[in-house]
């Protein structure tokens, strides 16, 4: 199977699936794909906006049902609670706006906010709105990325999967490095 068509087969579904968890990357590949037409860039929107809003609505209940529980048992954890917990008092409607911008603060944030005891619908509505700015944002910018390649580039589609599956390793070398060293940390505090 080629990879043009691996993209195109399942390049909805790895979007959904990796924003559910983190996902810029994926989003701004995902937009230089739309631009050289193996996905439709609407429909990275969308399904960025799905993956993105659902994750981070599971990670809300969550932390609403069993939160306090869990940052009681974990002590690294309490940390970054606190961290959110402080700006969640001075910027309440702005931290769930844009907590999905912040790198390290993605995934535990509405995990945070859900032990907060934020309204469950200012939370759905907030982070509605911040998913779906997030998914244009990140789309729209690897859709002009895939536009820079166009300029540059003479026979751009003769390079441009080469470009784009180096950007996906790229993106998977990043991500599987943050993973380890996170592990590494978590370990150095003694939680596996």
């Amino acid at each position: 199977m080629a990879f043009e068509q691996l993209i195109t087969d399942w390049g909805y579904w790895a979007i959904l699936v990796v924003t559910f968890i983190e996902g810029e990357t994926i989003v701004i590949l995902a937009g230089i794909a739309a631009h050289l037409d193996y996905l439709e860039l609407r429909w990275v929107i969308v399904t960025a906006i799905i993956g993105s809003f659902g994750g981070d609505q599971l990670w809300f209940y969550i932390g609403r049902r069993w939160g306090p529980q869990i940052i009681a048992r974990r002590p690294s954890w309490q940390e970054g609670a606190e961290k959110v917990y402080k700006h969640l008092h001075k910027h309440q409607y702005w931290l769930i706006l844009t907590f999905r911008f912040y790198y390290g603060f993605r995934n535990v944030t509405p995990f945070v906010l859900g032990s907060s005891g934020i309204p469950w619908l200012r939370f759905f509505t907030l982070n509605l709105i911040g998913a779906i700015v997030w998914a244009f944002t990140f789309a729209y910018a690897g859709y002009f990325l895939g536009e820079t390649f166009k300029l540059f580039i003479d026979d751009y589609h003769k390079y441009a999967l080469y470009v784009l599956g180096g950007l996906v390793l790229l993106g998977l070398v990043i991500w599987l490095t943050t993973l380890i060293i996170h592990r590494r940390k978590a370990r150095e505090h003694g939680l596996k």
